[in-house]
């Protein structure tokens, strides 16, 4: 399901794309005579130079911010299953119906469409059409462009994650979180846990169509393993334990247990972090500008 298409012309190496032309004015050297530039400083303007290319993009801006809210509305008012018992072998999962048990699921899936399908198809666009040929030439580093990317989709996800649990409160009666700083810990995770996995895919994917193709199979695998088609609880001990130590399902098994009231998911919560912080690093050592 990736939301940036291929491009269907590559512009000549010698000709600047808009996007081009702003990302270089914003992260440009000095010119002589002033003071160049802080770290920090290009960071902060890169981040805001995507943050703007984001909310130009229709189909990606749909996808990161309305989609979960809308998905769930859909299941909660079209499912018959949606205001069944969770899962009746369970007494914490039976006392809450199901559109609620599946909210934890929706978040991860949300997640995982942003961090698996658009944002690596969205690098190797930049890395196609030569852009991130050209931002080599300016302080922007792969560190600050990752960083950036990261930053404006998270901020993007957690106004989705806000805007869906509204939506399934109003609309549908979801119960709230037992425990919300949890739920909130752990979706934070999720976010960049599944990013450094994405960010692997946009470090080194050489056009559009491979990061469409690598993260697309990344991305229906972490689906599985969070539980989208059929219930974590529903799984066989074996297929539990796996999904425990991916990104989406180590996320899916933590906000559903926050948001129940079940143990602290204290394995699933390191799991998430150690893949972000290994993840990301990895994908700059590897990263190509070309």
């Amino acid at each position: 399901m990736s939301t940036t298409p291929s491009p269907t012309t590559t512009p000549s190496p010698t000709t600047d794309t808009g996007a081009t032309t702003a990302r270089r004015a914003a992260l440009a050297p000095a010119s002589p005579g002033t003071r160049r530039p802080s770290r920090g400083g290009a960071l902060a303007r890169m981040t805001g130079v995507e943050a703007r290319l984001f909310l130009r993009d229709p189909s990606v801006f749909f996808f990161s911010l309305v989609f979960p809210a809308l998905l769930l509305t859909v299941l909660g008012l079209v499912m018959p299953w949606a205001d069944q018992p969770y899962d009746e072998s369970d007494p914490l999962l039976g006392a809450v119906t199901a559109i609620t048990g599946y909210t934890p699921i929706v978040l991860s899936l949300a997640v995982a469409t942003v961090a698996l399908s658009t944002f690596p198809a969205v690098v190797a666009t930049y890395r196609q059409r030569g852009v991130l040929r050209r931002l080599s030439t300016t302080p922007v580093g792969p560190s600050r462009l990752l960083v950036a990317q990261v930053v404006v989709n998270l901020v993007a996800l957690v106004a989705a994650a806000l805007l869906a649990v509204g939506a399934g409160v109003l609309l549908l009666d979801i119960a709230l979180p037992v425990d919300p700083g949890t739920v909130v810990v752990a979706f934070l995770l999720a976010v960049l846990s599944a990013f450094a996995l994405g960010s692997l895919v946009a470090a080194t994917a050489p056009t559009a169509a491979a990061a469409n193709g690598w993260g697309m199979t990344l991305y229906f695998v972490s689906l599985f393993f969070a539980g989208v088609w059929l219930p974590l609880p529903l799984m066989p001990d074996v297929v539990q334990t796996i999904a425990g130590l991916t990104p989406l399902g180590a996320a899916s098994q933590a906000m559903t247990a926050a948001w129940v009231g079940q143990s602290f998911p204290g394995t699933q919560l390191l799991v998430m972090a150690a893949w972000a912080v290994v993840g990301v690093p990895v994908a700059v050592r590897v990263f190509r500008w070309t």
